[in-house]
């Protein structure tokens, strides 16, 4: 590129003498260039002196800006002292280079903050290089690479550096690539290195300095080494590290060193830095921080422009960074796509998640981008590490003729710039809240003991409470029964073991109070699953909460992509179990607030647990694999029994499984442990249900039923496919083909998926002796009626003419026809085809059934009956009454009695004929 033809802008001339000497000195130049090199000497004594200086360089360079860029840029060879001076030869250059084409207009801020932070890059990889070379030779270390690396930080790290910036650094390296004999000798080896390259880069000598280098960001830096183990770093920042250390390493990047070593360390941290849940107690963490650094730097006055620091004062660069990465602490630790180093592109990011409007990150952007221009021009003067406008006239009128404005208008944006930043930012650091109301008082003695809780003992958590308490207490006392809120609300802040982010949640989020006390005052079993799942609500306001149901396939690929991100087996465990529960969470407030029917939920949480066996089954083989090879043959398919198989869950459902496999003939693995090709499939059988039923740090993701298997527990927990076809064509009873009727693969081969698939059509298409049907299945009935009683008028699974007695009959029914189907109403229309039921009857029977499937959906949902020691109160009372569709308690019985007795009725009928 020649910088002439990119030339869109000039700065006024403030001292044409200057600028007259400096295009002097230069010789031939074209006139766009002419004229810029003399207005930017004019304006900046230190510009005009490295025109001076590289005048014989300059005009073979600004005819061929990249490469005298990529010239610039190209790591110097030699002894230290070689390196230095390059390194100062290489910053005057590209200073210049940058300096002029931002002034002219040919570069953007991106491309000048870029060109200066690969020369900080560059600079800081060959002076360390050089030290260690060095470190090498004097025999301190066994060779160049001890695995030092070198984190950029702040502005480096963003590539965001300006014309007189510090470089931030953090130098660590790893210790597990040596002997621990040896660490004390490395460490001191790499201490000596990392001293010499920063004195390589900050040291004055008569050709200037590359950049002054700051340490302080590591560790504890008033007692720590200026090298620390990635050990010790990494103990830090797991028990101490502070929330403005969290937002320091947004910037993070390893720029020198061992790169590899870095982007590990980085990728180890990354749970510090992020947080799994959506963590808005950064918001008064980072406004803490903004008001330490007001009163340490005496930049917490008004904004008079005289003086004013573009960077920490009022509406300055560090206000849009503060809020950026605070946004970006909040949310990042679900959206990996919001963890972005530079501060624009973030904004931009934030507003396409919905985080900041986006308007607002628009206006901020533009802010930014003329702050940091000012910056940079108030730097340009003297190369001086300043942030504060001119305390002059003098000054600000040579700013205004560096900016080509007048000085009045320079002042007047300036002014509204900083005011609207400032307004913005702040009114989200620390919005106006109203003066307090006091909190009511419904019920003293309660009242009076959550300050003992656990939520409640640290002094954080009680102050935010105190701040939402009085919103809580006014929610809870409009309900249609506060004393019975107040009470659901108390056993859910007594479950509570912690309450610094949810009750900053709440504070920032108020519209979730609404929802908190819809829960607490109608189900007690959410508000049990909230107490102890808080992170749940992340997903209301960090996801698409209240968008339409996604559907199993969709589901299954979003639960594979969290669980291939996770760092290992037991990683990927706790990553599936927190994703069913903030989908579960979803699927219960959604019928809870009747924006699904009792059907579309059972359809639901039927996808949910389908989803996560489907992703989570590759990953237990895979780790299973490790030891004792992959599986042999075929595979194993996941087959769902009972609920799950029909595609109908409850909130509480367990899983009926089967597991099926196909060795073809194997007789064992392939692996560093093999196993024969029984105990192998039986073991992953094993695997899989401790993952899915075991208790980790984010509970289980379901329990598991594995009895409806061949034999039951007395057979194998794996089944051959060979077993599995001559067990279900000669051995099976009839109840396990009537378990054949709501039976579907869940995972598993296609192959022997179809195959499945293919031996239950046939076996449910064989003819059977329709009386022999009618026979047994009265005596279970018996058997089901003998063993287990209905537990009361509100239990809609058990008892004669309920769900279980019609699911059966319907079962029947397709094993008596072999009619397709798996629902209830296949079944009973199957039924009239063999002449157990009339239409009518079919129709009455399958009414019945979903009026009690929907009694069903809310008991599980809710937690318990109405029946049950008077638990379900007035909100849970009204949910029944709207699944049974009537207006009193007394009428919901009623409608109970009627439709037990007449589905037994039917039930009994059909079964004498």
């Amino acid at each position: 590129m020649r910088l002439s033809d990119a030339i869109t802008r000039l700065p006024r001339p403030f001292d044409t003498p200057r600028g007259d000497e400096a295009v002097a000195a230069c010789g031939d130049l074209d006139a766009p260039t002419r004229d810029l090199v003399h207005a930017t000497a004019a304006c900046s004594p230190y510009l005009a002196g490295l025109i001076q200086r590289e005048a014989a360089w300059l005009p073979e360079a600004v005819t061929d800006v990249s490469s005298a860029l990529a010239d610039a840029l190209t790591p110097p060879k030699g002894d230290m002292q070689t390196i230095k001076t390059e390194l100062r030869r290489s910053k005057r250059r590209i200073a210049l280079l940058a300096a002029l084409a931002d002034l002219g207009g040919a570069w953007s801020l991106e491309e000048v903050t870029g060109a200066l932070t690969r020369l900080a890059d560059m600079a800081c990889d060959a002076a360390l290089s050089a030290a260690l070379a060095l470190q090498v030779k004097r025999g301190k270390l066994p060779d160049d690479d001890p695995g030092l690396f070198v984190l950029a930080m702040g502005k480096m790290g963003a590539f965001e550096l300006n014309y007189s910036s510090d470089v931030d650094l953090i130098c660590l390296f790893d210790e597990t690539r040596h002997d621990a004999a040896d660490y004390a000798m490395v460490r001191k080896a790499c201490v000596k290195a990392v001293q010499d390259m920063c004195a390589a880069l900050s040291d004055l000598t008569p050709d200037g300095y590359v950049f002054r280098t700051d340490l302080r960001l590591r560790p504890d830096p008033a007692v720590t080494p200026v090298v620390l183990s990635t050990g010790a770093a990494e103990r830090y920042y797991e028990s101490l590290g502070r929330t403005w250390e969290r937002a320091a390493f947004i910037k993070a990047r390893p720029c020198a060193g061992n790169i590899a070593a870095g982007a590990a360390f980085l990728e180890d941290l990354s749970p510090f830095v992020w947080r799994r849940h959506l963590d808005f107690a950064a918001v008064q963490d980072a406004h803490d921080m903004r008001l330490a650094i007001r009163a340490h730097k005496g930049t917490g006055g008004p904004i008079t422009l005289p003086g004013h620091n573009m960077k920490l004062g009022r509406g300055g660069i560090r206000e849009i960074e503060f809020f950026t990465q605070t946004r970006q602490l909040i949310a990042g630790g679900r959206d990996a796509s919001l963890r972005m180093r530079e501060t624009v592109p973030g904004l931009r990011q934030l507003a396409v998640k919905g985080w900041v409007p986006e308007q607002i990150a628009d206006t901020l952007a533009d802010h930014y981008r003329f702050a940091r221009t000012v910056e940079h021009r108030v730097q340009m003067v003297r190369d001086a590490q300043t942030h504060t406008l001119p305390s002059n006239d003098e000054g600000f009128e040579r700013l205004a003729a560096m900016m080509d404005m007048d000085r009045s208008a320079l002042e007047a944006e300036l002014t509204h710039r900083l005011s609207e930043v400032h307004g913005e930012t702040e009114g989200f650091f620390a919005p106006a809240r109203p003066d307090p109301a006091p909190a009511l008082t419904l019920d003293p003695a309660m009242q009076a003991r959550w300050r003992s809780y656990p939520a409640l003992r640290s002094t954080r958590g009680a102050a935010l409470f105190d701040r939402i308490e009085p919103v809580l207490l006014a929610r809870l006392a409009d309900s249609a029964k506060p004393d019975e809120a107040l009470a659901a609300f108390d056993g859910f802040l007594a479950g509570l073991p912690a309450g610094v982010q949810l009750f900053a949640l709440f504070e920032a989020n108020p519209q979730l109070v609404d929802l908190l006390v819809d829960i607490t005052a109608t189900s007690p079993a959410l508000a049990r699953y909230l107490s102890r799942n808080a992170g749940v609500l992340d997903a209301v306001i960090g996801g698409s909460f209240f968008e339409p149901w996604p559907g199993q396939d969709a589901l299954t690929v979003d639960a594979a992509a969290k669980l291939a991100a996770a760092a290992d087996y037991e990683a990927k465990l706790d990553t599936i179990r927190a994703w069913a529960k903030e989908w579960h969470f979803r699927i219960g407030v959604h019928h809870l607030r009747q924006l699904t029917t009792a059907r579309e939920a059972g359809a639901q949480y039927s996808d949910l647990a389908r989803a996560a066996l489907r992703a989570l089954w590759p990953e237990v083989q895979t780790h299973f694999a490790r030891r004792h090879g992959p599986p042999p043959g075929r595979g194993a398919a996941i087959i769902g029994m009972g609920s799950l198989g029909a595609g109908q869950l409850t909130a509480q459902s367990d899983l009926d499984l089967i597991v099926i496999y196909d060795a073809e003939g194997h007789d064992q693995s392939d692996g560093p442990r093999p196993l024969n090709t029984r105990a192998y499939y039986a073991k992953l059988t094993q695997a899989l249900i401790t993952a899915v039923t075991t208790q980790t740090a984010q509970g289980r993701l379901y329990e598991a039923d594995m009895r409806l298997r061949p034999s039951g527990n007395q057979g194998p927990v794996a089944t051959s496919w060979a077993a599995y076809q001559t067990y279900q064509e000669n051995e099976a009873w009839l109840w396990e083909h009537l378990a054949l009727v709501r039976a579907s693969c869940v995972a598993g081969p296609d192959s022997l998926v179809r195959d499945i698939h293919g031996l239950r059509a046939r076996i449910l298409s064989t003819p059977r002796e329709g009386a022999d049907v009618v026979t047994q299945l009265r005596d279970m009935r018996d058997r089901i009626a003998s063993a287990k009683a209905p537990d009361g008028l509100w239990d809609a699974k058990i008892g004669a003419g309920r769900l279980q007695d019609i699911e059966l009959l319907a079962q029947a029914g397709i094993v008596m026809t072999g009619h397709d189907g798996s629902q209830v109403r296949d079944g009973l229309l199957a039924c009239v085809a063999a002449g157990l039921l009339d239409d009518a009857g079919a129709q009455s029977l399958a009414d019945i059934y979903e009026m009690l499937w929907r009694v069903q959906m809310v008991t599980r949902l809710i937690g318990s009956a109405p029946a049950d020691d008077g638990r379900v109160g007035e909100g849970g009372m009204a949910v029944f009454l709207r699944a049974l569709e009537q207006l009193s308690a007394e009428d919901a019985e009623a409608a109970l009695h009627r439709a037990h007795t007449t589905s037994a009725a039917l039930i009994a009928a059909a079964l004498d004929r």
